[in-house]
């Protein structure tokens, strides 16, 4: 077991060992445990030169992390996540590309303030003409838009539409706060003059209300009279997609559902002589062929219209996503009209803090707060578990879609050059964890992990961060990554400038074995390439070993693994035995179980056009 605890082969590549943004540090270092304390070192000396206050904080965080209320707590992990975020982009050169991802967020949080004020306050309340009306309604709404030439209505009609809506609510709050509300003793300068420039366009144009004078009451009334029109323009078009069918993808149209615990599900029943037959929506379904993925995820702005519609609960202490909603007088976690328990996320992730970082664009820094307590992100979000939506503060309307946002926060990550890596060092180096900011050297234990799932290659890596010699077994055949991934060709790891270097389209994925479950349960809903990163990051840690092909109590026993040196044991096997359903000739020939028809479909690799395997399936 020695053999696990090696060291930096001698002869790097020198091609593999580049100088990196932070003077002294080259990229083997990050693969280090004494380099990575060197470079905690040097970030919170950065820190404490920069804000001694916000340093001096960090450092009694990490010192005793119980002597914090969650709201301290919540503040400092956000505040020093910035700089983090920005030491970690200078570490690798993407300053550049950083802020270009995060230039479009503040531009468009005006869709979600949009959505928020102009469609849910106003628009839903407005009056709507008869069906001959509407063909003038839309004929007045683009006079409206003419006056706002602009705005992108070629380009990005979603952000022009917002932008605008935004604007004229603005004036009208404006105006009202003087004329009416006498909140202020006048309008401000800029906006009076720009509701000028509108009045008098308006006056030019055919069919627009025109001001009874350019007094600030008669600017207020044309105002309102312009928000009024365009209330009811939007309020058309969100009911009658056909009006304008772009408003369909529009995310500023999306409005939170009311739920229904006795009809979770949408269905439709198309058949009146069988009521019996339920469909789901048509409108809802997703044509496949093959194998290819078939959820490509929200886009990124999607995710940032998620993040907007979080309350962000972490100031008010209701982050109930994270801690669940507990009784006190009861001492347990409250139940949801189904029974389910509301105990939020089992991880206890930052959530609420890491949509406010998110908001901003600020990819990096929201991922330093996931890594926090779910290192291991890539294997959870999106399509994997959904207990922090069950806790979500919105209980009788559509919850906040967090697991998007944090697969979605991962994405964007992956997305910038050197992605790859600045997740794979965040889960060896993270300075906004108390509990184990930088890995520890090794600690003369060995431990063997049984089962590669989720469970295992998590424990695996919380163990080999703290010091232990790891050798993780699984009884399915795992494929060895490329040499250079992994620095086994003894030339130092490879750096991985692009997240497309390791993922592929899933019908041309090689399946590696590793993951367990995640490998053979999971078809095509899931990007399995997060998987693969997972085994990129872990199988990269000098001191663990991961072996496939392995059965525990059969090529190897409990005894053996002792005397070979392991220390502790670790029975990660997972459930991989099929349910049987307590119904009669649910095992006749032919019939298969959910378990072990995706083991076979998967492990064969039946799933691929050029595979020879056969898989019967009966119907």
């Amino acid at each position: 077991m020695a053999g696990l605890e090696t060291t930096t082969p001698p002869h790097v590549d020198p091609a593999r060992d580049f100088p990196l943004g932070v003077a002294g540090f080259r990229y083997q270092d990050l693969h280090r445990e004494d380099r990575l304390a060197a470079l905690d070192r040097a970030f919170t000396d950065e820190l404490a030169a920069e804000s001694p206050e916000l340093a001096q904080r960090l450092t009694a965080w990490r010192a005793d992390p119980k002597s914090f209320d969650p709201l301290s707590r919540s503040r400092l992990l956000v505040e020093a996540a910035r700089p983090l975020s920005r030491f970690l982009a200078r570490l690798f050169g993407i300053e550049k590309e950083w802020r270009a991802q995060a230039a479009d967020s503040g531009p468009e949080a005006v869709l979600f303030r949009f959505r928020r004020d102009f469609l849910q306050r106003r628009a839903l309340r407005a009056k709507l003409p008869d069906e001959n009306g509407l063909a003038a309604l839309g004929d007045r709404a683009r006079a409206l838009e003419a006056l706002f030439p602009d705005l992108p209505w070629e380009a990005d009609p979603e952000l022009a539409t917002a932008s605008l809506g935004s604007e004229l609510w603005d004036l009208e709050a404006e105006l009202l706060a003087v004329v009416r509300q006498k909140k202020k003793p006048q309008v401000a300068p800029e906006m009076r003059a720009r509701a000028l420039e509108i009045a008098r366009g308006a006056a030019a144009a055919r069919d627009l209300p025109r001001a009874a004078g350019e007094d600030d009451a008669g600017l207020l009334e044309l105002s309102t009279a312009l928000v009024d029109l365009y209330a009811s323009w939007c309020r058309a078009r969100l009911e009658r997609p056909d009006l304008d069918p772009r408003v369909r993808r529009w995310v500023c149209f999306h409005l939170p559902e009311k739920l229904d615990y006795a009809n979770l599900v949408a269905t439709e029943r198309p058949n009146p002589a069988l009521p019996e037959e339920r469909v789901g929506p048509f409108d809802r379904r997703r044509r496949r062929e093959g194998f290819t993925l078939t959820d490509p995820r929200m886009t990124r702005r999607q995710v940032l219209g998620e993040a907007h519609y979080c309350l962000l609960c972490h100031e008010r202490q209701k982050d109930s996503c994270s801690t669940g909603f507990f009784d006190d007088k009861q001492g347990l976690f409250e139940k949801n009209p189904l029974g389910v328990t509301l105990s939020g996320c089992p991880l206890d992730e930052k959530i609420s803090e890491m949509h406010a970082l998110r908001r901003e664009g600020d990819s990096i820094g929201a991922l330093a707060l996931i890594c926090i307590d779910n290192p291991m992100c890539p294997g959870t979000g999106h399509r994997i578990c959904n207990d922090c939506m069950k806790g979500c503060i919105f209980q009788k309307q559509e919850p906040v879609n967090i697991p998007q946002i944090e697969t979605g926060v991962l994405t964007d990550v992956l997305a910038l050059p050197w992605g790859v890596e600045i997740y794979g060092l965040l889960t060896r180096w993270n300075p906004l964890s108390a509990t184990r900011p930088v890995a520890l050297p090794y600690n003369g234990k060995n431990v063997l992990v049984v089962g590669l799932g989720p469970a295992g290659y998590t424990l695996a890596h919380a163990l080999v961060n703290e010091g232990f010699g790891v050798a993780g077994i699984d009884g399915l055949k795992i494929e060895p990554l490329p040499a250079h991934w992994t620095g086994e060709d003894g030339r130092g790891i490879a750096p991985i400038q692009s997240f497309g270097e390791i993922s592929q389209p899933l019908d041309r994925r090689p399946l590696a074995g590793f993951g367990g479950v995640s490998e053979y349960g999971i078809t095509v809903r899931w990007d399995k390439n997060f998987l693969t990163l997972l085994h990129v990051t872990l199988a990269r840690r000098r001191r663990l070993a991961i072996l496939g092909g392995v059965r525990f109590g059969g090529t190897l026993s409990a005894e053996q693994a002792f005397e070979a040196g392991f220390d502790h044991i670790a029975i990660a096997a997972g459930a991989g035995r099929p349910t049987i359903i307590g119904m009669r000739n649910n095992i006749l020939r032919g019939v298969r179980k959910a378990s072990d028809f995706l083991m076979a479909l998967q492990l064969t690799g039946a799933f691929k056009d050029e595979a020879l395997a056969n898989l019967q399936m009966d119907l």
